[in-house]
């Protein structure tokens, strides 16, 4: 039997998504990380970019997601972000920082003490800016989407994206 599907790059890594057996699944360490243990981020999200994604590239203008259409469930509950506990993991180590980004195929930015872009989606890139501790102030850790983001992903997809993001830089 002949496979039909769709490879698609998740945090730049391959991901095959079989159509005629309707199952995912990737060819390393790291891609059946994406595909178990953040499965309920990853899963409905890879379905959903490749239905809806278009033909827009990122500009490169970033923006936080509390700037977006429904900013506001970044902010409150159940729907934070670990960005504190992604500044205490690397909050005096930047090249770790680095490092565990590049697990996921993650780029150097020029931003704060260390960043990085990861690429859940080839159309959807996701910035990580590292502030690390000093004598005045703790670490502090922000995300940051494309301003394009919401042309090709619906709200709710897009934390399950950031969730995704940050728990790729929590992984041990």
């Amino acid at each position: 039997m002949e496979e039909e599907g769709y490879v698609l790059r998740v945090l730049g890594l391959p991901i095959f998504v079989d159509m005629t057996t309707r199952t995912m699944r990737g060819s390393c360490p790291e891609s059946e990380f994406i595909l178990t243990k953040t499965a309920y981020f990853s899963r409905l999200s890879i379905l959903h970019y490749l239905l809806d994604a278009r033909k827009i590239v990122p500009t490169g203008r970033l923006v936080r997601p509390s700037d977006l259409k429904t900013g506001q469930i970044y902010l409150q509950g159940s729907h934070l972000l670990p960005l504190d506990q992604i500044a205490a993991r690397f909050s005096c180590d930047p090249g770790g920082f680095l490092g565990q980004a590049a697990r996921f195929c993650g780029e150097r930015r020029e931003y704060g003490d260390a960043a990085v872009e990861l690429r859940p989606f080839p159309r959807v890139p996701v910035t990580f800016i590292l502030w690390l501790e000093d004598d005045e102030f703790p670490a502090r850790s922000y995300l940051l989407f494309d301003e394009t983001c919401e042309q090709h992903l619906p709200p709710d997809i897009l934390w399950s994206v950031a969730m995704l993001c940050s728990l790729a830089m929590l992984k041990r």
